[in-house]
């Protein structure tokens, strides 16, 4: 498996975030939630993913860039849970939403329980 976070899966488009705002449909796992919008077929990625952590709970930009670290380094591990599961692009926002300090591990865990509860949602959205 190839665990990377290239360039071309990261989400940098103001329109795709817009639109994932707008319409996009969302998904949680306290503290971590997922707002995910199926993308134009024309795009070669399968996914992109932004990350973002409140300035409201976080006050520090050392604070925040810590949890935006962790949150893309969960992200990168367990993404092939939402590759192998997909048949559409996707492009997701990823949010760290609580004034609490989890571990690495803590947030690694629930990253793979939100991943699980997104694949179920799109399969009964099918």
């Amino acid at each position: 498996m190839n665990f990377t976070y290239p360039k071309n899966e990261k989400l940098k488009s103001k329109i795709t975030i817009g639109l994932l705002f707008t319409e996009g449909k969302s998904v949680s796992k306290y503290p971590l939630r997922l707002v995910y919008k199926a993308s134009s077929l024309n795009e070669s990625e399968k996914i992109k993913m932004g990350v973002s952590v409140s300035k409201k709970n976080f006050k520090k930009a050392v604070d925040r860039n810590y949890f935006k670290r962790v949150l893309r380094e969960t992200y990168r591990l367990n993404k092939h849970l939402l590759i192998d599961n997909l048949d559409q692009p996707y492009s997701f926002m990823f949010f760290y939403q609580t004034k609490d300090r989890l571990t690495y591990e803590e947030i690694n865990t629930k990253t793979i329980q939100l991943f699980e509860k997104f694949l179920l949602q799109i399969k009964k959205e099918e």
